[in-house]
């Protein structure tokens, strides 16, 4: 007669080993996600609008006509909050927001993001979201932005559009948009075909140019020392390489900026380094002596954000 066969039923319910694995679980959903909007075209502005840009927002089509209301995706919302439905007009249904940079959030931006979307699509007119509840959430951001398609970006120089067209701003609600206002530098992002998350910005005594990149890391790197020994890594003489950062998966280079130059004149230098660029990254040989070195100057000004 055989051995009767054992069946693997996993830990029962309240076991111990249950437990361990159901800690174990909870441990890696709390691990900070590497690339948390890979896979996304819209990836390296998200990964902007998250980490440097003040005051912007993007309309997203897919999630207005789920909702049923306009949505978007704003920077910071009032208060730092995760989302916020405004109250219905009398002709139209109030607008819904989800915020990227917020107060209190998960180690995945992207799971925080797709939830405060989720809760907008069918929160209440007037209310808001303090935090989004992504342990008990299964919603998917490409359930709300086709990963195919980039972002149809609004850039703001003051936080005035906190306050619903035809609302007067009085009291502390009053009080922290000036707040913002005051601390806000103006920003814009470079339109161009072959531009995507090239970033100006004026600091006051410069203005900087942070370009977040999706390409490999160790590509994008070695793209950068070809340029830089070859005194090519610029965008004009008014210009200056002055290093990079890392966030998100991502690396940001970043050029300092004559800040009496409007960001449109900065358009046509940016589109033409994007060329050198895309030629360097097509190049396999291996790198010099000079380039070696350009390299290791690059990667020794380089810090991480997040």
């Amino acid at each position: 007669m055989g051995k009767k066969s054992k069946r693997n039923t996993g830990p029962r319910d309240g076991s111990r080993r249950a437990e361990k694995i159901a800690q174990r679980q909870a441990r890696l959903a709390d691990q900070p996600a590497r690339r948390p909007f890979e896979g996304f075209a819209a990836e390296c502005d998200l990964v902007a609008m998250r980490e440097f840009v003040p005051s912007a927002t993007a309309h997203l089509p897919g999630a207005t006509e789920q909702a049923g209301r306009p949505v978007g995706i704003a920077t910071v919302l009032p208060g730092a909050v995760a989302a916020i439905v405004r109250k219905d007009s009398a002709d139209e249904p109030g607008e819904a927001l989800a915020g990227l940079q917020v107060a209190m959030q998960s180690p995945n931006p992207a799971r925080d993001l797709a939830e405060s979307l989720r809760w907008v699509s069918s929160a209440q007119p007037g209310t808001s979201l303090q935090q989004a509840d992504t342990a008990s959430s299964s919603a998917e951001l490409a359930e709300y932005l086709p990963a195919d398609e980039l972002l149809q970006i609004t850039v703001y120089n003051d936080f005035n559009w906190w306050i619903p067209e035809g609302v007067e701003a009085s009291g502390e609600t009053g009080l922290a948009v000036q707040r913002a206002n005051e601390m806000i530098m103006p920003s814009a992002r470079l339109d161009a075909d072959e531009l995507v998350a090239a970033w100006w910005v004026d600091a006051g005594e410069k203005a900087h140019l942070r370009w977040v990149r999706a390409e490999d890391e160790d590509a994008l790197m070695m793209a950068m020392a070809r340029l830089h020994a070859a005194g090519q890594l610029t965008l004009g003489p008014e210009s200056r390489f002055a290093g990079s950062f890392r966030t998100h998966g991502l690396l940001v280079p970043v050029f300092d900026l004559d800040p009496d130059m409007h960001p449109d004149e900065w358009v046509a230098p940016a589109v033409e380094l994007q060329g050198r660029m895309a030629e360097a990254l097509s190049t396999d040989a291996s790198l010099t002596l000079e380039e070696r070195r350009a390299r290791d100057g690059i990667i020794g000004r380089q810090v991480t954000l997040r």
